[in-house]
């Protein structure tokens, strides 16, 4: 038969369980009080700039030039750049990515799997800059003389560059995903005459869309708020596109190349902070539809099963 605790050890247990609890309540609520002190200085630094021009004609403005006398503050170019880059970079990253896990996750042998989990984790662990510079060195001329292009430095250099940056992403957590699917789910489905590829389409990625469509999110993330690629290889015209081979300026290489010029407590430095609010809330509001569709999918799953 089994002892029962003495009194004073459940105490001591349940004293470390709220110290414990403590600890971590109080790193989530620093993480909390940090995030919101850089919203606030955020939002403190960018409405001035609506004194010299209205919400509207910030946002749809389509034209940025915040030193000419009179300046212009129009984002609607940048915004559109922002937006186009992400897309193309998640038409490309998506399927390599997911496609990748289950592969690694479902198909692959063993020494293939590790193989090919070193190599993503390699990929991962790249600087964006150094991305970056192979997207000049390399790409922009391929493209350049590929599709016979004034410059290689558009969004289509981007795009691919911001893909390889999401893949790892996208691809590890996905084949987390569908590692945790019950190993039950596909022994029953073996069992009523299903092959493996069936299995696979049928079975355990719908159970596992929950957990894709969050990597997903977080390899769209990073796609949004990467600052470096786009700098380098978007080619940086503030211009509304008219291909994919054009250039564009998204929103953080806007930020990052001229915070250092713009004069402190100016227009054009009120008017950068702006940029960052609407980044911001765009990419909070990119979150909030990702994580209604992650909860979708997952009822979706669950349904199927």
């Amino acid at each position: 038969m089994h002892s029962i605790p003495h009194p004073q050890v459940i105490m001591k247990r349940s004293q470390k369980e709220n110290i414990i609890k403590k600890i971590f309540f109080a790193f989530s609520f620093t993480s909390i009080v940090i995030l919101g002190l850089i919203v606030f200085s955020l939002f403190q630094e960018g409405l001035p700039i609506f004194k010299k021009v209205s919400v509207a004609g910030f946002i749809f403005g389509m034209e940025w030039y915040p030193t000419y006398d009179p300046p212009s503050f129009g984002i609607f170019p940048l915004i559109v750049g922002s937006f186009i880059v992400t897309c193309v970079a998640t038409i490309i990253a998506v399927p390599m990515g997911v496609l990748a896990a289950v592969y690694i996750a479902e198909v692959a042998p063993p020494a293939m799997k590790e193989i090919f989990k070193t190599l993503i984790e390699l990929l991962a662990g790249l600087p964006s800059v150094v991305l970056g510079f192979f997207g000049m060195v390399i790409v922009a001329p391929w493209l350049q003389d590929t599709f016979d292009l004034p410059t290689g430095l558009n969004i289509v250099n981007a795009a691919l560059i911001l893909a390889l940056m999401a893949i790892p992403t996208i691809a590890s957590i996905s084949e987390d995903a569908l590692y945790s699917v019950p190993r039950e789910f596909k022994e029953a489905s073996y069992a009523l005459g299903a092959t493996k590829l069936e299995t696979i389409t049928q079975v355990t990625i719908p159970a596992a869309l929950s957990g894709i469509s969050t990597g997903v999110i977080l390899g769209m993330a990073r796609v949004m708020g990467e600052t470096m690629v786009v700098l380098m290889v978007a080619g940086g015209s503030a211009a509304l596109p008219r291909s994919i081979f054009d250039s564009v300026r998204p929103l953080p290489a806007s930020i990052a190349a001229e915070m250092g010029e713009a004069p402190f407590g100016g227009d054009h430095y009120h008017a950068l902070f702006a940029t960052g609010i609407v980044l911001f809330l765009l990419t909070f509001l990119f979150s909030l539809i990702s994580d209604y569709i992650a909860n979708k999918y997952k009822e979706v799953g669950s349904g199927t099963l």
